[in-house]
């Protein structure tokens, strides 16, 4: 008999652009979660702050105030945004993954980054974003491969994740097979409720996860924000109207796959917020394996 544990993807949106009030409400969702008896909680790319969707529809020559907000708005990793959330995984032993725009300790410079805190409030590691994607290279910088790691966990499992187009990455891929991941966080931002995606993101979101999750027998929990309206008045008092938005905002895909392919919760989509929920038992990672054979379990 494996290890059973409670996951969940959150699907929800922060206080966009204010890190103290996105900071309490993960503390809440923390918090709900040790009610619901969940032992691990994934968060979406950039949850803290907000991810920077203003990066996609705007011009690069009209970005600077909203660049230099954004990165006011970013947290150091051993900051006290941090400190507390890490608290809250100790008091309530909730272990979570959670995106967040990462700026280094004194200085300026910016990372999409993605903590992983277990159950007792240990920092496990902190994954950054190895290439940006188009637009986002005007915020964030790029990161490096000696953080493609998954991480053991004293609450029993292998964790790891990639951020939105890294998941389609074979080779970050692998390197976190190559580590023994049993649980995989794919990480994304709400891109359908951006006008050029909305008809292909979710598909693509779905094939990856369901991609990884069968090439390398683990668990894939794929977790998206959602567009809310204080999104999009955001964007428009600093900004502007952004056309390519989808007014009403929305948006974002989320879901849990078995290493079968299967959904064990979700796809979840849209300006709902909830917890995408279910329970895996890590046994079925061996059965699974024994019908297909990936890289790392053909090395002697």
């Amino acid at each position: 008999m494996g290890a059973k544990y409670q996951i969940a993807a959150v699907h929800a949106a922060p206080i966009y652009m204010d890190k103290e009030a996105t900071t309490e409400k993960i503390i809440h969702l923390i918090e709900k979660a040790a009610q619901d008896s969940i032992d691990f909680l994934a968060f979406s790319e950039a949850f803290l702050p907000g991810y920077p969707y203003f990066v996609h529809i705007f011009a690069p020559v009209q970005l600077f105030q909203a660049v230099a907000a954004y990165g006011n708005e970013s947290v150091t990793a051993d900051g006290p945004e941090i400190n507390r959330i890490r608290t809250a995984c100790e008091n309530h032993q909730v272990a979570i993954s959670l995106g967040f725009s990462e700026r280094i300790s004194g200085g300026t410079a910016l990372f999409n980054s993605q903590i992983f805190i277990d159950s007792r409030g240990s920092v496990l590691g902190v994954h950054r974003k190895l290439q940006p994607t188009l637009g986002e290279r005007i915020v964030w910088a790029q990161g490096g491969g000696k953080s493609l790691r998954a991480f053991s966990s004293h609450d029993g499992y292998i964790i790891g994740g990639l951020l939105c187009s890294e998941n389609s990455m074979n080779g970050a891929r692998q390197a976190l097979l190559e580590d023994g991941e049993q649980i995989h966080v794919g990480a994304w931002p709400a891109l359908s409720a951006i006008a050029a995606h909305a008809e292909i993101v979710d598909l693509q979101t779905e094939a990856v996860t369901k991609g990884h999750a069968v090439g390398g027998q683990v668990f894939t929990i794929a977790v998206s924000d959602f567009v809310d309206d204080r999104c999009l008045d955001w964007i428009t008092d600093n900004l502007g109207h952004p056309d390519q938005l989808i007014p009403g905002g929305g948006g974002g895909w989320s879901a849990i796959v078995h290493p079968n392919a299967t959904y064990l919760a979700g796809p979840h989509t849209g300006p709902t917020e909830l917890f995408v929920q279910c329970e895996i038992d890590l046994s079925h990672i061996s059965i699974c394996k024994m019908r297909l054979a990936i890289t790392k379990d053909l090395k002697s």
